[in-house]
C-alpha cells in the first residue's frame, strides 16, 4: 500500500486536529503544514515535530511527495487555495463551507471531476454517531414519513469577522438536513438580528422547504448563554431527538404521535387520538467524527470512490446558504434556492 503524503494549509483551530487524525491512519504521513502565523507554526512543531512547517502554502501545494491537501483557512480564501491545489494535481479536503459563492463551488466541483481528483468538504456532522443513527432510523422507516426537522445551534461566541452566523453555523445543519432527507431544499425564508456588527447577522431563524412539503428549521446564534446542539425529527410513526451535548444519551426515540381519527368522549367535544408510549434511548457506539471523516477521505482516495460530502454536496449547501442570506436581506421574503443572488 503506497504511503499517502498529506499537506495541511491553515493551522488555526482545526488544522492541528486534521494533522492528528490523518497521521494516526495506517499508510498516511502528514509531511508539511503552512500558516502565516509564526506562533501557530511553532505550536505545530512542538506537537508534531516530524511535520515540516512553512509560511508559504505553495511549498505545500507543489511538494511532489504531497498527494492530498487539507484546507483549513478562512472561508474567503477557500476558492483560490482549493483551485490552486486541484490544478497542481492534489486531492483536497476543504473545511466547510466550500466557498462563499455557489458559482465558485460549481467551478471547483467541475475542475475536480475533469482532473479525476477527490474533492471533499469537511461537513463533519455527517460522521457524527448520533446523526448516523438518525439516518439509519429514517431509512429503516421506524419514524415513518418525516413531517419536519427542528435544529438549534447556539453558543456565546465566537463572533466571527468574515461571515455571519448563517454561513458559520447553519452550514452544519443544512448538510445534516440534506444528508438525513437525501434531498436538497427548494425554498428558504430567514429572519436575523444584527446586534454586534451592522453588516453581519449574529443570530437567525431559518426555515427550509424540502420536497414533499417537509420543513426544516434552524435557530443559529452567537449570542446565547448556553451551548446547544440539538435536532428534533418528527415523523408520523415516531419522533427522535439528537442532543450532541449529552453523549451518554445522544439519541432519544419517542413512540408518540397521532393514532386514528378524532375520538368523541362527550357530546359536543372531540379530540385526536394521541399515542404516548415508551421513550427509548438506543445504544450509540461513540467515536470521534473527525477521525471517521479522515478515514472516509483516505478510503475514497485509495478506492477512487466519491465522498459523502463531495464538491456537489458542498455546492448544494452553499446554494441554500446564499438563498438564506438573500432572504435575511429582504426581511424574511421566501427565496427559491435556484433564484438566490450569487454573491455575498
Amino acid at each position: 500500500m503506497k504511503e499517502l503524503g498529506i499537506g495541511v494549509i491553515g493551522c488555526g483551530q482545526w488544522g492541528p486536529n486534521h494533522i492528528r487524525t490523518l497521521h494516526s491512519l495506517d499508510g498516511v504521513f502528514v509531511r508539511c503544514a503552512a500558516d502565516l502565523s509564526d506562533e501557530r507554526r511553532q505550536m505545530v512543531s512542538r506537537q508534531y515535530p516530524w511535520v515540516e512547517t512553512t509560511d508559504d502554502m505553495d511549498r505545500v501545494i507543489n511538494d511532489d511527495d504531497v498527494d492530498a491537501v487539507v484546507v483549513a483557512t478562512p472561508i474567503r480564501t477557500h476558492h483560490s487555495i482549493v483551485k490552486k491545489a486541484l490544478n497542481a494535481g492534489k486531492h483536497v479536503l476543504c473545511e466547510k463551507p466550500l466557498t462563499l459563492r455557489s458559482c465558485d463551488c460549481e467551478e471547483l466541483a467541475e475542475l475536480a471531476e475533469v482532473k479525476g481528483l477527490t474533492l471533499m468538504v469537511g461537513h463533519v456532522f455527517m460522521f457524527n454517531p448520533g446523526i448516523v443513527h438518525l439516518k439509519e432510523e429514517i431509512e429503516n422507516g421506524s419514524l415513518g414519513r418525516i413531517y419536519y426537522l427542528d435544529a438549534v445551534r447556539t453558543n456565546l461566541g465566537p463572533i466571527r469577522q468574515d461571515v455571519g452566523a448563517t454561513f458559520d453555523l447553519a452550514s452544519h445543519d443544512i448538510s445534516i438536513f440534506n444528508y438525513l432527507l437525501d434531498a436538497e431544499p427548494i425554498e428558504v425564508s430567514a429572519h436575523g438580528g444584527y446586534y454586534i456588527q451592522p453588516d453581519r447577522e449574529d443570530m437567525a431563524f431559518i426555515t427550509f422547504e424540502y420536497p414533499d412539503k417537509t420543513l426544516c428549521h434552524v435557530h443559529v446564534s452567537w449570542l446565547n448563554p448556553r451551548k446547544v446542539r440539538q435536532l428534533t425529527v418528527v415523523g408520523d410513526k415516531k419522533m427522535a431527538v439528537w442532543d450532541d451535548m449529552k453523549p451518554l444519551e445522544m439519541i432519544r426515540l419517542y413512540d408518540k404521535g397521532l393514532d386514528g381519527s378524532p375520538g368523541y368522549d362527550t357530546f359536543g367535544q372531540f379530540q385526536m387520538i394521541l399515542r404516548d408510549a415508551d421513550i427509548t434511548i438506543p445504544r450509540v457506539n461513540m467515536y470521534e467524527p473527525l477521525l471517521k471523516q479522515a478515514e472516509h477521505f483516505i478510503d475514497c482516495l485509495r478506492a477512487g470512490r466519491t465522498p459523502l460530502a463531495d464538491g456537489r454536496n458542498g455546492l448544494a449547501t452553499v446554494r441554500a446558504l446564499e438563498a438564506a442570506v438573500e432572504s435575511l436581506r429582504h426581511h424574511g421574503r421566501p427565496v427559491p434556492i435556484d433564484h438566490a443572488v450569487r454573491q455575498i
